[in-house]
């Protein structure tokens, strides 16, 4: 998908996504995909009064076949009309996504598998591995040894073509991951202390955490803005310092994702932390035309080599469409300013831009 701006992003990589529902929807349903709130609102308020909604209404509305910014009625009769399939393969075919990176490990069981997620935007899928509903599983498999059935499931799921894992500490513990690997005892102890159907134990996700990166899994780690269920005081990257500073000695990337309105610390730490990688995520889309100032913030110190794309869409293939397209206005934009007023060249603008779009995640993901 071309974008018009010269700079080469098109074949984007998201490295961090969910599947899609594509049943029909009806407005509380979609309201609920947009951040996962309860809708409709009991107080009447509506999320389509937002950057988000204004960007749905604005980019979206035209590959239904409908005016730019209808309105939101209109928008939902007409999504109801196509049919929430078609919907989607119009919307997904729009995004200029080529490869997408699949955190499979969330949802109900109608979300589209990675596979058919990428065949709607005629990319190809990998799987990422979400650490806690790994061990869950292990749990309820009721294994004797737990232990060496999470290694051997990480070990079989990287043979089978897994390119990362996933730590959700942020939403069960927070972000203060101890340095140093747990003891296998302790782990199980620990996971004695917790529910097996939600771990929620400092020990238990450090441990898991330390796992993935010694099996020679890219990390990624939810960071800052989320849905309701996480303490977003709890959530600050810098948190996660010691852990990053005993983990870099193995070389294996770190990959901080979403970290609005810790974006300014997280691209603090992708620059004094060789294996620290970050992105906007779904901050991008929430933000809808005002997600440049965010990018402009982050790029304050992030190296270039280090901010990768990803939408977090889940559920609505609008938010893979928003992702995408507000990622390259922009990414267009600031790369733009600073070839206007000199600071950079055009060369430069176009190596930064293949650079977040598409490099940094093959590189880090050795894609």
């Amino acid at each position: 998908m071309a974008d018009g701006s010269g700079l080469p992003l098109d074949d984007l990589v998201d490295h961090h996504c969910h599947g899609l529902l594509l049943g029909d929807l009806d407005r509380g349903e979609f309201e609920g995909l947009m951040n996962e709130a309860v809708r409709p609102s009991p107080l009447g308020t509506t999320l389509f009064d937002s950057t988000l909604g204004l960007a749905i209404r604005r980019h979206c509305a035209p590959l239904l076949d409908l005016e730019p910014l209808a309105p939101a009625e209109e928008y939902l009769r007409r999504r109801t009309e196509l049919g929430g399939a078609e919907a989607s393969r119009r919307l997904m075919a729009a995004t200029g996504i080529g490869t997408l990176l699949v955190d499979t490990g969330i949802g109900p069981d109608d979300l589209t598998p990675p596979d058919d997620l990428a065949a709607l935007c005629g990319g190809t899928a990998r799987e990422v591995v979400r650490l806690e509903r790994l061990a869950e599983s292990v749990l309820a498999s009721g294994s004797d040894d737990v232990v060496g059935e999470v290694g051997a499931r990480l070990r079989s799921a990287q043979r089978s073509g897994a390119v990362g894992a996933k730590s959700i500490a942020a939403y069960r513990v927070g972000l203060d991951l101890l340095p140093a690997k747990p003891p296998d005892d302790v782990f199980r102890a620990a996971l004695g202390r917790t529910d097996p159907t939600r771990l929620a134990h400092p020990v238990v996700s450090s441990w898991l955490a330390h796992t993935a990166v010694e099996l020679g899994l890219p990390l990624q780690v939810h960071v800052g803005y989320g849905d309701r269920d996480l303490d977003l005081r709890a959530c600050d990257p810098l948190r996660m310092t010691s852990f990053l500073r005993q983990t870099e000695e193995l070389g294996v990337p770190v990959l901080l994702l979403h970290n609005w309105p810790y974006h300014r610390h997280a691209a603090y730490l992708a620059q004094v932390f060789d294996h620290v990688f970050l992105d906007l995520g779904l901050t991008t889309h929430n933000t809808g035309a005002l997600s440049t100032g965010v990018l402009r913030e982050t790029l304050e110190l992030a190296p270039f080599g280090k901010l990768l794309f990803s939408s977090d869409a889940y559920g609505l293939a609008e938010l893979y469409l928003l992702g995408a397209m507000m990622f390259r206005r922009s990414v267009t934009t600031v790369l733009g300013e600073l070839v206007e007023s000199g600071d950079a060249t055009t060369d430069d603008a176009a190596y930064v831009a293949g650079l977040v779009g598409r490099e940094n995640a093959r590189r880090a993901y050795r894609l």
